[in-house]
């Protein structure tokens, strides 16, 4: 059995009960489910004790400080007005967790509380629509996406409401697989379950018109590790099947190797940030899980037929994400 992940929920004063519902109950019932721990949760305050919802009920929770040795990723919880949380216990105790190595997330308006911290720079995020244009003039060169999550290595984000569910099936299904992490939205009745991209995209089913379930479940692994791309014995294990047989799908349905089709992907998401962002090449090929600069060029003359510099004159204005 695996060590269980212990994953905390920072919750700021008025934060929305249902995003933090869609957040805790895919991860009690994947518990339940997997007849064994395999979620330890914790509920943390900035200052600790009781922590009001935006409709009055809430948690008691600890204080920040003193947050369990053992976290692995610590969601921030923000409703309302998430510019206004600037206390020092709670960027402080951020910033130490930070150091620590803890991974980092945001729900609904908690991705807005990172950021404005620095604690999103270089990542890839989302959040709630109601505070991209705030942040982007508060900083025009955050990667925010108009998305409904986003996980870029150890920052994970999320636009709220039941946005938060589907962050967390992805979330189960890289850590268990993506046959558990079905049976975790069945059990809520929650029959199909949407893709990181959507609404700007269409799901892998629909785009790559996908009529196979591991073929979908790899492809939807794909999209959510593009910074860190997984291997082909892990993506076939979490899918559900062999190398062996996630190869021949791949070759059956798209005429290529399943590196070729991932590296292509990556290469895809490197064209959207060359095109609408000013970063530059080192950051983008870190970004799309190229392991140098070199290397990533010479992948994207040969996809695209034109060097990065070239492909970035012939976009738009830079502008953040969206």
């Amino acid at each position: 059995m695996k060590t269980p992940s212990t994953i905390g929920f920072l919750l700021l004063p008025g934060y929305a009960m249902m995003s933090l519902a869609s957040a805790i109950e895919p991860l009690r019932a994947a518990n339940q489910l997997g007849r064994d721990q395999r979620y330890r949760l914790r509920f943390l305050g900035a200052e600790g004790g009781f922590v009001a919802s935006s409709v009055g009920g809430g948690f008691d929770c600890t204080a920040l400080r003193d947050a369990a040795p053992d976290l692995d990723l610590l969601f921030v919880v923000a409703g309302g007005d998430p510019m206004l949380h600037d206390g020092p216990a709670l960027v402080h105790g951020l910033r130490r967790l930070d150091r620590r190595g803890v991974s980092l997330g945001g729900i609904s308006g908690g991705a807005a509380v990172l950021a404005r911290h620095g604690l999103m720079g270089g990542r890839r995020f989302t959040v709630h629509w109601t505070h991209i244009e705030e942040l982007q003039e508060l900083d025009p060169a955050l990667l925010i996406e108009r998305a409904l999550y986003v996980i870029d290595r150890d920052r994970y984000s999320c636009a709220g409401g039941v946005a938060a569910f589907d962050m967390m099936h992805a979330l189960i299904a890289s850590q268990h697989g993506a046959a558990f992490a079905h049976e975790v939205s069945d059990w809520f009745i929650h029959t199909r379950m949407r893709t990181a991209t959507e609404p700007q995209q269409l799901d892998p089913a629909r785009r790559y018109d996908l009529h196979h379930p591991r073929l979908e479940a790899a492809v939807r692994l794909m999209a959510t590790h593009i910074a860190d791309p997984l291997s082909l014995a892990q993506l076939a294990a979490l899918s559900g099947c062999s190398a062996r047989q996630l190869q021949r799908r791949f070759a059956d349905r798209f005429g290529t190797t399943v590196s070729d089709f991932y590296r292509n992907l990556r290469l895809e998401k490197a064209d959207e940030l060359l095109r609408h962002s000013a970063l530059p090449l080192s950051e983008i090929a870190q970004l799309t899980g190229f392991a140098t600069a070199q290397h990533f060029s010479r992948c994207f003359r040969a996809h695209f037929g034109a060097p990065p510099a070239r492909r970035r004159r012939q976009g738009p204005p830079h502008q953040p994400l969206a």
